[in-house]
């Protein structure tokens, strides 16, 4: 079976196209490298997915339909070069449909063959009107069948299914993604992935003194991902005894600002052990009480680096479908005890002063704070379709 993949946002990147176009093959490679011997190869911008004829079409439709970097795709056909060729492939691909009405869509990469696409399209529809009977319709026919001309081939088609398009997974560095077992962290590393990062997941948790329920979802939800970029890190950190020391002498207004505050430095710290050069949240502007302005620019006053928020001007209701999209909403809705119920504040800051943030954690010391969660850190890894890791450590 052989399948044609093709690009947009890549196809934009002038010099760099190349690298971006081999990481797009390279992840196709990943998708599918348990079916067999699949063959991608690179043509006039498009790739072509070719695998063993006993891998099913719904096998290998949604494993490249779930590829990031991918416009849109058709199973085709590949037939010489040659109006000839063409017409007997195409009386030969309709045998046995039943339509009422058809259109012919062509389209030369290969500018130096000798017919123009509005000739390939009569010459074509002419000889298939001549044997089916049926009609041609421009605008609402039952059958379109779609002719890519190449140097070397002519791929013929009649389904194009749309994929999630940006850019392939690892072709814009690492980040790191603090993973809750919420619906919106899950789209917000998904998001980050669509634009060509690879995502290293931290999880913050509180047991013993909460249960293991929001573990368990953070690596479910880390293994569903990895069907996007093939292998993960998730990186488990206690976070109990930081929250049991906020609380022992923080105004409790001020507590889950400063939960954040330390998630911010001990994620930071994680994330440049693995090389990740930014962290990223699923927080939404506004969503709940640690998300207004005021208090992100608090958060924020503990990093280094940047903080991400693919999410910030999504509601509830776009998240969700973004979520039920990806395959993450089924898990996220499970309950659990997530860290963040813990020792929670009837009446939470909305606004919180950085003086008074700055004040509260004096009262800390943050720098054994941060060892201590750091020291119980456990790595986890995950691989998409399955078997060891790759060299390079994801």
């Amino acid at each position: 079976m052989l399948v044609a993949v093709r690009y947009h946002e890549i196809a934009l990147k002038g010099r760099n196209r190349p690298f971006f176009v081999a990481q797009l093959a390279k992840s196709l490679r990943r998708a599918t490298s348990d079916l067999g011997r699949v063959h991608v190869h690179s043509l006039a911008g498009r790739l072509t997915v070719e695998a063993p004829d006993e891998v099913s079409w719904p096998v290998l439709r949604e494993r490249v339909g779930s590829v990031l970097g991918v416009a849109n795709y058709s199973p085709v056909e590949s037939v010489p070069p040659t109006l000839d060729a063409l017409r007997e492939a195409a009386l030969a691909a309709v045998a046995g449909r039943t339509f009422a009405s058809f259109r012919v869509r062509a389209r030369r990469s290969f500018k130096g063959f000798p017919h123009t696409s509005l000739e390939i399209e009569q010459q074509v529809g002419g000889a298939l009107k001549l044997a089916t009977g049926a009609k041609v319709d421009l605008d609402g026919a039952d059958l379109t069948l779609r002719v890519e001309v190449l140097r070397d081939r002519i791929l013929l088609s009649f389904d194009t299914l749309p994929g999630p398009g940006g850019f392939a997974v690892g072709s814009s560095g690492r980040v790191a993604v603090l993973l809750s077992g919420g619906i919106d962290s899950p789209v917000a590393a998904w998001r980050l992935m669509k634009r060509g990062c690879t995502a290293v997941f931290v999880h913050f948790h509180s047991f013993p003194l909460l249960d293991r329920t929001t573990i368990d979802k953070a690596r479910a939800l880390a293994a569903v991902l990895t069907r996007y970029q093939f292998s993960s890190r998730l990186l488990l950190v206690p976070f109990g005894p930081v929250q049991q020391a906020i609380v022992a002498a923080v105004p409790a207004p001020l507590r889950v600002v400063l939960y954040r505050r330390y998630m911010v430095r001990i994620a930071e710290a994680l994330a440049a052990r693995h090389k990740a050069k930014a962290l990223v949240t699923g927080e939404s502007l506004g969503q709940v009480a640690s998300q207004t302005l005021d208090n992100m620019a608090v958060i924020d006053e503990a990093a280094r680096g940047p903080v991400l928020r693919p999410l910030v001007g999504m509601d509830k209701d776009e998240i969700t479908k973004q979520a039920e999209h990806i395959g993450t909403f089924a898990i996220s809705t499970l309950p659990d005890q997530d860290c963040c119920q813990l020792f929670v504040p009837r009446s939470p800051a909305t606004a919180a002063r950085l003086p008074e943030v700055l004040a509260a954690e004096a009262l800390l010391d943050t720098p054994a704070l941060v060892a201590a969660a750091l020291a119980g850190a456990e790595l986890e890894r995950f691989r998409f379709p399955g078997g060891r890791p790759p060299a390079d450590g994801l």
